[in-house]
């Protein structure tokens, strides 16, 4: 069982864009999974 969620959620692995791989700058109202490049190249 997880003992610290705060501990958790710090050593989750940043989110990549889903189409060039590149780390995404996360919003948190947003759930894109693409980076702002690609997205506007669609």
């Amino acid at each position: 069982m997880i003992e610290n969620v705060v501990e958790y959620f710090r050593n989750l692995p940043a989110k990549q864009c889903a189409t060039c791989g590149d780390k995404l700058e996360e919003m948190h109202e947003c759930y894109q999974t693409q980076c702002e490049k690609c997205n506007s190249q669609a």
